[in-house]
């Protein structure tokens, strides 16, 4: 069994976790959010502490599912009591990003400004070309920021474009650089 299904989840004060069947409700200070447990997982509520288990150990769908739920849980708990947070950089000259009402404008060397409207539990800030994605929902706050990358991802050549925040692009030596070695 997984090492990381084994652990217990320990729920903050100000948290509520609500089990009914196989769905949970999770209610915290940033808002709340719920999810369908996997079939052959069972989660238990005691004192504050949440516990996974699987119903069967022997099935490997099962044994799969059996981390994966507890990781999912301790994020869904994590997210209503902090909330989850990805910050992107532009780089390049001529790069910068707006708000503009509750969407993000990009200025991204196109011939066009490029709008991102956030999906619902999604928030947007931008300050100093810094674009800081937030929200409750650890997958979601992901693929917004993955999404917003995409528009204009790092080249390795001059380094310009949408990156993480602390990623190192590797950078490759131009034609000069290689002709200038013969």
């Amino acid at each position: 069994m997984s090492k990381i299904g084994k652990m217990p989840i320990v729920v903050p004060s100000g948290v509520t976790v609500t089990i009914q069947g196989s769905d949970v409700q999770v209610t915290g200070v940033k808002g709340n959010i719920s999810w369908k447990i996997p079939a052959g997982i069972e989660i238990a509520l005691v004192e504050n502490v949440i516990t996974v288990s699987a119903k069967e150990s022997s099935d490997k769908k099962v044994r799969a599912l059996f981390g994966l739920t507890r990781a999912h849980l301790a994020n869904l708990v994590k997210g209503v009591d902090t909330g989850f947070e990805k910050k992107l950089e532009l780089t390049g000259v001529g790069y910068k990003a707006q708000m503009q009402g509750t969407d993000v404008s990009l200025s991204l060397g196109f011939s066009h400004p490029v709008k991102i409207k956030p999906v619902q539990g999604i928030t947007f800030a931008v300050a100093d070309n810094v674009i800081t994605v937030s929200g409750i929902d650890k997958i979601l706050v992901g693929e917004m920021a993955a999404k917003i990358r995409a528009v204009r991802p790092p080249e390795p050549y001059k380094g310009k474009g949408i990156t993480y925040k602390g990623e190192k692009v590797r950078r490759k030596a131009g034609k000069a650089a290689k002709a200038a070695g013969k």
